[in-house]
């Protein structure tokens, strides 16, 4: 009896061995899939306080301008569970640049550096180890010169107009300055007080101007005027036109269909203008009638040249594409080749055809981080500039420039571009996004003309009586960055 009974307790036993076995598997294989599958979900988790703490627990790294001004940085909190807050000296000027980083979310700078600036980039987190015994984010170097960014962001803020501006090297691709107004203040969004930050961007989200906008790389215009520099490049590249060909340039002309027609602009005077008389001075009737002569196909692949209907790279904050239409019927075509119709380029393209004309018709990538730095100074990334695409031929390229700097010459449209001293090479333009809309007025340019060390592209949206101030931007923002 006893043998019996003991084998049933050993059977008994043997049972619950395997059962708890079992449990502790399951529970092991569980913690094990949470561990390696599920820490990013419940990290993302708001409830979630330790990856905050811990993300706030060492000073992230600082952002600065290529001459050294720190335009975001960590500072102590003062207290509580957060020993270090994120803080923005320069504000507005500088926000569509570095963006913000908030408790659950960053943008910007902030957001495409986010891994060097934390220290969560491999590369980072085990040369810091190494160096400190503790996690250190490192420091992101911009391209942007203050000089040229406050003259940006200033000379918006006095045209009290949405806008936007963007500067490059034409010889790197380098963004020298990058401006959108009306802008907003990155340290509303630093508050660690939840009810706060939501009112903040509440407020942000409801505000009519639409500050958290990037118009500089976001807003889609558009290209008015300064398309001609893609027209003319199609023109001359077919080689059947020169700057000396002449053109028609009625006061008015009917468009094929009957439904519409172009109305020449006042200061073109001449019927039977030439080429580069009709460019700077912007006869609207003698390039809608080229276009119809070149038709769609050479126009959109000219566009496609200087990088329309391409995915933008990212700079490395994301770009939204310039697009020239397809489908285009032979009406639409000729509205198309002054920069109306369906055409959309944000300011950064208005930017770039400049630039690929003041670097002989080659466009550099651009690109807003110059390098990363440890808190050693060691170098972890550098930039290297690098072709992005040819958009015309050497010789092409002379011609167009030599056409941009008799806009800024007397009887052109861009003498409020012109810089006393320096050549400056130039097309504005003016456009509405639709028929009976308000138009925006813009403006590419790039100087010297004869060395050329910077290209710029403004845009003011609807400004009405303050139209002129878009030359005079330019022609600040140049001025600074030579400087």
């Amino acid at each position: 009896m006893a043998g019996a009974r003991s084998g049933r307790i050993n059977v008994s036993a043997g049972r619950v061995a395997l059962l708890c076995g079992g449990m502790l598997f399951a529970l092991l294989a569980h913690v094990t899939l949470v561990q390696a599958f599920g820490s990013h979900t419940l990290n993302a988790d708001r409830r979630n306080e330790r990856p905050l703490i811990e993300r706030y627990g060492h000073p992230r790294g600082t952002i600065r301008t290529y001459d050294g001004t720190a335009v975001a940085e960590s500072r102590p909190s003062g207290g509580g569970p957060y020993r270090y807050r994120r803080v923005y000296p320069h504000g507005e000027v500088y926000a569509p640049v570095t963006g913000h980083l908030a408790l659950h979310r960053a943008t910007g700078i902030e957001r495409a550096q986010d891994g060097v600036l934390s220290g969560d980039d491999a590369r980072v987190k085990v040369r810091s180890l190494v160096r400190a015994g503790q996690s250190e984010g490192a420091d992101v170097r911009l391209t942007i010169r203050d000089r040229a960014q406050r003259a940006a962001y200033e000379g918006l803020r006095a045209a009290g107009v949405p806008g936007a501006v963007v500067a490059l090297d034409p010889a790197t691709g380098a963004v020298l300055a990058l401006a959108s107004y009306p802008s907003y203040d990155p340290n509303a969004f630093t508050t660690f007080d939840r009810a706060r930050l939501a009112e903040a961007g509440r407020r942000l989200h409801r505000d009519p101007g639409r500050p958290l906008l990037n118009r500089a790389l976001n807003g889609a215009y558009p290209p008015g005027a300064t398309f001609k520099l893609v027209t003319t490049a199609a023109a001359l590249a077919s080689g059947e036109y020169t700057p000396a060909s002449l053109l028609d340039a009625p006061a008015l002309l009917p468009l094929p269909g009957g439904r519409e027609s172009v109305r020449n602009n006042p200061g073109c005077r001449d019927p039977r203008p030439t080429l580069m008389y009709a460019f700077q001075v912007s006869c609207e009737t003698a390039f809608a009638g080229l276009g119809l002569r070149l038709g769609q196909d050479l126009l959109r692949d000219q566009a496609e040249a200087f990088g329309f209907n391409a995915g933008p790279p990212a700079i490395p904050l994301p770009v939204t594409p310039s697009r020239y239409p397809a489908g285009l019927d032979r009406a639409q075509t000729a509205l198309a080749a002054i920069g109306r119709h369906d055409d959309r380029a944000t300011p950064l393209m208005i930017a770039m055809l400049s630039a690929a004309v003041a670097n002989g018709g080659v466009l550099m990538r651009p690109y807003l981080v110059q390098e990363v730095r440890l808190p050693g100074g060691s170098v972890i990334n550098q930039a290297a500039p690098a072709p992005w695409r040819t958009a015309v031929p050497p010789t092409l390229a002379k011609h167009l420039a030599a056409l941009m700097t008799t806009v800024t010459h007397a009887g052109g449209t861009g003498t409020g571009a012109a810089l006393p001293g320096v050549e400056v090479a130039a097309k504005t333009g003016e456009a509405a996004a639709g028929p009976g809309a308000e138009e925006h007025a813009l403006v590419t340019a790039f100087a010297p003309a004869d060395r050329p060390e910077v290209a710029v592209g403004v845009v003011l949206e609807r400004p009405g009586a303050r139209a002129r101030a878009v030359a005079p931007i330019a022609r600040a923002v140049i001025q600074a960055a030579l400087s």
